[in-house]
């Protein structure tokens, strides 16, 4: 059930992550009035285990305390029960970030939750959205669109001049909040930085500082990724990064291979002798793509044209629960 507040519940802006099930009592909108209006939107703790975003917004509002925000702020706070683990999901929960309206995922309690999200906030009005995430693997900062229209570049701008644009997977916050304003998601390297905190803090009082969002933006004075595949090993093979029994034997470094164009031939993986095991590559239109992508060769799965890989992670259980990257090719109006 959707817990929704009307003010900063007690206890909130001191709480860890790992206590934010137990001052909310479940997923929860907390609604914080600002000189201006309609709200600026800002989610955080889809995944439980991606802290910065609940870090950067305490921060935000101990700054403003006893001072009224430039904007009126909604925030979501969403998977707090896997968040009290520190994980990603429970496993018996889908992807909080995969249930949003539009989703392919079957009718569940969480699809059911984000539609009362979204329908709150189309009642009530919102300015723009933010999804604050992390990642487990090394990457940079960046931003995300789900449309190439200035004003969604323009936000994400704000945030870094990496972007990414991606359609799928479907389900996304961003992809149900853009029908109502201009959304976008930002990643935040890993959990735990002091650094990526900041950034986000200063990204959401940007934001909140806004009278409008500008119809205009230099593509030229961006780096835009498009992401035309999602990347994942199929759940009949065994993987892993430091064993030898086992089907797909990931590169020890694989991670270091984030936003990096890659040249044709690089290996992602060596394949156990015997094994058939292979990955497998779902497109832009939902199909399998792997062969377009990927090859065996010498007892290894090579690239088989240059892209550039974002969210490659040693975090298996991620792997197993997400996908092992998407890949990417430079979009042609950055320049």
């Amino acid at each position: 059930m959707l817990k929704v507040y009307d003010a900063i519940p007690d206890g909130f802006l001191q709480a860890p992550p790992t206590a934010m099930e137990e001052i909310l009592g479940g997923p929860s909108l907390i609604h914080i009035p600002g000189r201006r209006n309609p709200p600026l939107f800002v989610t955080t703790l889809l995944h439980g285990n991606e802290t910065t975003g609940i870090e950067a917004v305490q921060a935000l509002l101990k700054d403003w305390s006893g001072r009224t925000l430039p904007r009126a702020l909604t925030l979501f706070i969403g998977n707090v029960q896997a968040a009290r683990h520190g994980v990603r999901r429970l496993d018996h929960q889908p992807d909080y970030n995969r249930v949003w309206p539009g989703t392919d995922y079957p009718d569940c309690p969480e699809r059911r939750l984000m539609a009362e999200v979204v329908a709150r906030l189309a009642a009530r009005g919102v300015f723009a959205s933010l999804d604050i995430h992390n990642n487990t693997g090394r990457n940079p900062f960046y931003g995300c669109v789900n449309r190439l229209d200035a004003r969604y570049l323009f936000l994400a701008s704000l945030f870094s001049r990496t972007l990414v644009y991606f359609t799928r997977p479907r389900g996304v916050q961003s992809l149900a909040l853009a029908e109502l304003c201009p959304a976008v998601t930002v990643e935040c390297g890993q959990p735990g930085s002091r650094a990526a905190a900041t950034h986000a803090r200063a990204f959401i009082e940007d934001a909140l500082h806004l009278q409008e969002i500008p119809d205009h933006v230099e593509p030229a004075d961006l780096g835009v990724y498009h992401t035309v595949a999602t990347v994942r090993i199929p759940r009949q093979h065994t993987f892993g990064f430091d064993r030898r029994d086992v089907d797909l034997q990931l590169l020890p470094d694989l991670d270091n291979l984030n936003f990096h164009e890659l040249p044709a031939g690089t290996a992602f993986c060596r394949v156990r002798p015997g094994s058939n095991a292979f990955l497998s590559v779902e497109d832009n239109a939902g199909q399998e793509a792997c062969d377009a992508y990927f090859f065996h060769e010498g007892g290894e799965i090579l690239l088989r044209r240059p892209m550039m890989p974002a969210m490659l992670t040693r975090d298996e259980r991620v792997i197993r629960q997400d996908c092992l990257c998407y890949l990417m090719e430079r979009y042609p109006t950055a320049g």
